[in-house]
This record gives structure tokens, sequence and C-alpha cells, in this order.
């Protein structure tokens, strides 16, 4: 990325459009998983000024990539059982990210901080309503006459 996302609002316009054209783009939040990781890649500059924080680095590039990577994965599975595992894993990526953010805040200002704690909040309350989706969601060949 040559520059530094400045908004999410502006980020979006910077996304190719073979990725904005995707049917997962409208899943609100997964564009949201994309911006975090870009912000999380700028953020590494921080933490790679000190070795502790590089080894926290590495973990939050790992956890903050992995998030949009089962969005994309469980998506690509259809609804239902498989989907809502990947949603799991997702929801626990974001909550590592948001843990190994608080673990390296010695090293980032603390606006920066703040941000990504609530972006990685709003993330996880983002996906837990697709996640009980999931839980619910049955087939055709799944449900009764009933609907059930």
């Amino acid at each position: 990325m040559s520059e530094k996302p400045l908004s999410f609002e502006a980020w979006k316009d910077t996304v190719h459009e073979s990725i904005r054209n995707d049917p997962l783009w409208n899943f609100q939040v997964y564009p949201k998983t994309l911006f975090a990781y870009d912000l999380v890649w700028e953020d590494c500059e921080y933490l790679f000024k000190d070795v502790r924080g590089k080894k926290v680095a590495e973990q939050l590039i790992r956890s903050a990539g992995s998030v949009s990577a089962n969005i994309e994965e469980g998506y690509g599975r259809g609804f239902g059982k498989d989907y809502g595992y990947h949603l799991r894993i997702a929801i626990a990526e974001a909550r590592e990210s948001r843990g190994w953010y608080w673990k390296g805040r010695q090293l980032l200002p603390a606006n920066v901080l703040d941000h990504r704690m609530k972006l990685f909040s709003e993330i996880i309350a983002m996906l837990a309503p697709n996640l009980a989706n999931q839980r619910n969601f049955k087939s055709g060949k799944q449900q009764d006459k009933s609907g059930k």
C-alpha cells in the first residue's frame, strides 16, 4: 500500500474492483476485516521498532489476516454448518487480534490503540449474529414439511 488509509470510506475506493465486485463484498463485515488488516500492516511499523513488539507484530499480522481469510473460505463453502465453523474461527481470530493490540499497547500511540480496539470489537459484534444465523440455517433437504 503506498499511502496509509485515512478512513474506512476513503480506503474502500482503493480496493481492487475484483474484490469490490465479488458478492462477498456486500457482507458488511467483510470489507471492515480487510480494512483492519491494512491498518495492522501499517501498525507493524510501530511494533517492529522493539524486539518485543516484533513478536507481537508477527502474531497480530497472522491473526488479523485470518479473520478475512476464514470469512472468504467459509463463504466459498455455502451456508450452514461449514460456513458457521469458519465464522467461529473468524470471531476467535478477531478477538485474538484485539488481544495482541492490547499486548502491544506500550509501543502504539494511544489514538491508534483506541481505534483498533474499537474496530476489532465492532468486527466481533458484526460477526456474532451471522454465526447465529448459520447455526439456524437449514437447507431444503434438512427441513421437514413444516419448514423447520
